[in-house]
């Protein structure tokens, strides 16, 4: 049991959050991107995030696992999200921060979302049992490229209105 839950509730819980902070993570990055501030989406995009790190760490643990690995990066990324998100409004260096490391917390949230599915989701498991198979590599591929792509246009964007 972890908070009161049942080992499949409390999966079902942290998969929730985790597809919240997707959705809120693709709904406000690119809007930021745009020039358009969305606070409450980037909010709940970062809360949502950093609750689905911290729940990650609550599952049963054997030893270190690869999973772990990435909610240690997640969690620093996040700290260092946060602590531009409370100085955007002084300017300087801290919007780029941001939007750098919000990207990084939205790809890890794609990258484990890739991940599960096809540990997960039998059709996708058919397709690449071991994680190594094309169709597990062009998907991880894809949400890399648009993380990055994401990530130069939020920069770019970003630097424009700090010089501006």
């Amino acid at each position: 049991m972890m908070l009161g839950l049942s080992l499949a509730q409390f999966t079902a819980l942290h998969v929730a959050i985790s597809l919240v902070a997707i959705a809120a993570g693709l709904i406000a990055l690119p809007a930021y991107a745009a020039g358009r501030r969305l606070s409450l989406w980037l909010q709940v995009f970062l809360w949502t995030t950093l609750a689905t790190s911290l729940t990650g760490f609550l599952f049963p643990i054997g030893g270190f696992t690869p999973a772990l690995g990435v909610g240690i990066i997640s969690v620093i990324d996040l700290a260092i999200a946060f602590a531009a998100w409370r100085k955007l409004a002084s300017g300087g260096g801290a919007a780029l921060v941001f939007g750098v490391t919000a990207t990084l917390a939205l790809y890890l949230n794609l990258f484990v979302l890739v991940v599960q599915s096809f540990l997960k989701v039998p059709t996708l498991n058919a397709l690449a049992p071991t994680g190594t198979e094309p169709p597990f590599l062009a998907a991880q591929a894809v949400g890399l490229l648009a993380s990055a792509v994401l990530g130069f246009v939020l920069a770019r964007s970003l630097r424009r209105a700090a010089i501006a």
